[in-house]
């Protein structure tokens, strides 16, 4: 017997408040594509995602007519292809590029993500081809995601990594000027990154996962602030997390519900639930609106960290015990361009770079969808990155820097990206940076917690 109460709650998340499933992302191990000829690799796993991955959509959408829950976007990740294509005697990997966009597009998926490495400790050949390669594959694909983990707990910082991560960035700025530096939005380096995230531009099938997976990311800000809002402003703080963990268990169920039965219904094994706020340029659809609901005069303001750190809590605390497997990044998203709130506090000049880079310390990943200058140098965007990653690091959290040094422009001009990655002002970022620090390269030692066993 369905709660009367509970049905018209949930109709009312969906079409009043924003509630959707932010993503269906269909992992696929691609290791069994491996071979010396690059050609017969990308033919290999163009076939493999094509077929794996073949009735994804239609599956997705007849969950939608059936449950009546948006379900924004379909994706796919992949093995690192690093790792897939180390057997290829070829030095240049953009055919192992250009098969997986023909194959994302091929299935209708969004986006495609894992043209990836994991460099934290150091560099196969492999990995130094792939790198080389990411301007130009980012810039010739549609779909192609790419991202390169630099830094672990165990490994500490890869700082030549990180010195040719902001070459990388500068280039695909430069390569894409026509379409506001489009490209560095689907490029993002990470500390700690995870095995199982749905969420682009991050998403990798990790080595430690099985075949073909489908994780699932949940979203719901606009749940969030409706809930927040409905409390009275002398509602003491343990009331304030109540509220989110109530809420965020709700959320997380719709999640949970997609995602057996799109797993179920595609014949795959069920992955993890997301259980990650992602907000989108939507009005009331907003991270940002959160924190000025649980009582934080404008985004950026003091307190803000604090905010941010009791619902990045508490949506763990509430979501977990709604899913039977909760992974991937699982918190609250701070993405400039996708949520119109934070646009709004930049434009306030409540929400700075500075500010930002305090709440990635307690927040779901990091620095996301930033835009700065087109003259930001080099020098700069290292050691910005180098501070991100530090933080990662010593705290052992998943940290990540997608930034767009958008080309020709400046402090106070608009961006815009269109859909969900919306528009953003450009930030001002902070040029005394050097060139000494950025330009030592070699390994940023592990810190001593790492030294668990």
């Amino acid at each position: 017997m369905y709660d009367k109460r509970a049905i018209q709650e949930t109709l009312a998340m969906v079409s009043q408040q924003n509630l959707d499933i932010r993503t269906l992302t269909m992992g696929i191990s691609l290791l069994d594509c491996a071979d010396e000829d690059i050609d017969r690799t990308a033919h290999k796993l163009y076939e493999k995602i094509a077929r794996e991955a073949e009735h994804l959509i239609p599956t997705a959408e007849s969950l939608e007519r059936e449950y009546g829950i948006p379900i924004v976007n379909k994706r796919v990740s992949v093995t690192p292809i690093s790792q897939v294509a180390a057997a290829c005697k070829a030095h240049d990997y953009l055919p192992i590029a250009r098969a997986l966009d023909r194959a994302a597009h091929t299935v209708g998926v969004d986006f495609i993500g894992g043209y990836s490495a994991l460099v934290q400790k150091g560099f196969t050949e492999s990995d130094k081809k792939l790198m080389a390669s990411i301007p130009e594959a980012l810039s010739e694909t549609e779909v192609v995601c790419s991202s390169l983990n630099l830094a672990g707990l165990r490994a500490g910082i890869n700082m030549d990594a990180v010195i040719q991560s902001a070459h990388i960035i500068k280039e695909l700025a430069e390569k894409s000027k026509d379409s506001d530096s489009l490209a560095c939005a689907k490029f993002v380096v990470f500390a700690n990154m995870v095995e199982d995230s749905p969420f682009m531009a991050g998403a990798v099938h990790g080595s430690g996962e099985a075949e073909t997976v489908l994780n699932v990311g949940v979203s719901g800000p606009g749940v969030m602030r409706a809930a927040l809002k409905e409390l009275p402003e002398d509602a003491p703080l343990h009331e304030v997390a109540e509220t989110i963990k109530k809420t965020a268990f709700k959320i997380t169920r719709a999640g949970e519900l997609m995602s057996r039965e799109a797993a179920r219904r595609l014949g795959v094994q069920k992955g993890i639930v997301d259980l990650s706020l992602a907000p989108t340029p939507a009005i009331g659809d907003s991270v940002a609106d959160i924190l000025e609901a649980i009582g934080v005069g404008v985004c950026g303001g003091p307190g803000t960290t604090a905010a941010l750190a009791l619902l990045n809590d508490c949506v763990k605390k509430g979501g977990v015990m709604a899913s039977s497997r909760v992974g991937g990044l699982s918190g609250a998203f701070i993405p400039v361009s996708e949520d119109e709130g934070m646009v709004r506090a930049v434009r306030q000049g409540a929400l700075s770079l500075e500010k930002l880079e305090a709440m990635t310390s307690v927040c779901s990943v990091g620095i996301d969808m930033v835009v700065v200058p087109g003259d930001t140098s080099v020098d700069t965007l290292v050691n910005f990155i180098a501070d991100e990653m530090a933080i990662g690091v010593i705290n052992n959290k998943t940290t990540a820097v997608r930034i767009i040094p958008a080309y020709g422009k400046k402090v106070g001009e608009t961006v815009e990206f269109g859909g969900l990655l919306g528009s953003a002002p450009v930030m001002e970022i902070n040029q005394f940076a050097g060139s000494v620090f950025a330009n030592r390269g070699g390994q940023f030692p592990a810190p001593l917690h790492s030294l668990k066993n």
